[in-house]
């Protein structure tokens, strides 16, 4: 199937085609054509799936057939980060190039109320909001929601993970009820069940990709480090590689990207931090710098990269994994994109193998072991996950021994590294 078989409006096909692209994904290729009889939908897809163009494509089409309004949005997105909203702000401007009637407003929390207030002054279409912020505006009687005709919830998970359920609802509750409603998510657990329930009426449901689908393209690896400075080391050796273009670090916590992101500036990295205690302008300033090559390692935690979709990404270093198996998915999504070939590392000790265990039975996936000469672990290499253990007629382990995992820490100073074994990059607490 091409684009131009699914009868949206000649002006978006030429954009979408400028952008290049061709064919749709099958998360677009489901969800467009019952969006444009006006059903609502229920959607399950992976990250990297398409899902942004799967429903802003149709909208757009929607929006082409009449003049604005100005008495507020006729198609409102909600996003549970300031990181995934900007993407389907730019999104917008892509595929609604050529509609020079059709505006978008962006609301975000940490941006100037003032820059705000003025552009939901003028007539607008769109409108691609942050809970929190958008409630505000509510508040302050500067949004007014009586004409929306199309609700867009994306990655309703996260904001039910977020805390947002009830800001959700309240938002739903100012719209119109004859509203068409989409909901897109990662996963389809009882809560998001409940969710759509509640706001949409005879869904279309559509599971694209599961969330635990393979990343066919992206090469999963997995280090043992034995205690932080041997991390340090491994990561300096990881991206000295030729092969990296761009590379996205996970860090548990905004002081460790903070901390991690001057360290490797100071190493001669071009270097800097995402996390959600910037201001927004802070971070506009690093994604564009992504973006346009200017920054080849970011260094981020989970929520602040949600939604970063930069082709130029060829790794993604777990340096601490995430606390939540699902997270890791949606981490090393951020490579692979648009078709090419990623590497998402992972960097584990002893204390991680009950969280790795959770990981490869969420994904139903081995992670690979690697070692690099010069950086291998002291302690001994963990068992497979319960999920892939052979049972016991299996053969091929040769020493089990070796598969318990070992909590003592390695006694030999380390001092007695071989000397092309870099400083550490920083210290941390462990």
């Amino acid at each position: 199937m091409l684009f131009e078989h699914l009868n949206l409006d000649p002006r978006l096909l030429s954009a979408v085609t400028e952008a290049g692209y061709t064919e749709p994904t099958p998360v677009q290729a489901q969800a467009i054509p019952a969006l444009l009889t006006g059903s609502d939908l229920m959607v399950t897809s992976r990250t990297g799936s398409g899902k942004t163009a799967a429903f802003m494509l149709p909208a757009l089409h929607r929006l082409a057939t009449r003049p604005l309004s100005g008495k507020g949005p006729r198609l409102l997105i909600l996003s549970p980060t300031r990181e995934l909203a900007s993407q389907i702000t730019e999104a917008a401007k892509i595929y609604g190039k050529n509609l020079k009637q059709v505006r978008t407003v962006t609301l975000l929390g940490g941006t100037p109320y003032p820059v705000q207030n003025r552009n939901l002054a003028r007539p607008y279409d769109i409108l691609v909001a942050t809970p929190g912020r958008l409630l505000d505006q509510m508040d302050s009687r500067r949004v007014d929601l009586s004409q929306v005709e199309m609700l867009v919830l994306d990655e309703a998970d996260r904001m039910l993970d977020m805390g947002f359920i009830d800001d959700v609802k309240r938002i739903a509750s100012a719209t119109p009820i004859t509203r068409q409603t989409l909901m897109f998510s990662a996963t389809f657990d009882k809560p998001i069940a409940r969710l759509a329930e509640t706001l949409l009426r005879d869904p279309v449901r559509i599971e694209a990709t599961s969330l635990k689908a393979a990343h066919e393209n992206i090469d999963q690896r997995l280090h043992y480090v034995d205690n932080l400075a041997h991390k340090n080391r491994l990561l300096a050796h990881l991206l000295a590689d030729v092969d990296l273009n761009q590379a996205i670090i996970f860090t548990a916590t905004k002081r460790d990207a903070d901390l991690l992101a001057d360290d490797l500036s100071g190493q001669g990295h071009s270097a800097a931090a995402l996390h959600g205690d910037m201001h927004q302008g802070a971070r506009n300033r690093t994604l564009d710098g992504l973006r346009h090559g200017r920054l080849r390692v970011l260094v981020a935690t989970d929520v602040a990269a949600r939604g970063i979709d930069v082709p130029g990404i060829s790794h993604v270093i777990n340096y601490d994994l995430p606390k939540v198996a699902e997270d890791y998915v949606h981490r090393i999504g951020r490579t692979g994109r648009a078709g090419n070939k990623g590497i998402a590392i992972s960097l584990a000790s002893s204390r991680d193998f009950l969280q790795l265990q959770r990981i490869e039975r969420f994904t139903g996936k081995s992670i690979d072991v690697h070692t690099i000469a010069g950086f291998e672990p002291r302690m001994p290499i963990r068992p497979p996950s319960r999920s892939a253990r052979p049972g016991p007629a299996s053969k091929g382990r040769s020493n089990p021994a070796q598969d318990r995992p070992q909590h003592r820490e390695a006694r030999t100073p380390w001092s007695a590294e071989p000397r092309q074994n870099k400083a550490p990059i920083r210290k941390r607490a462990g």
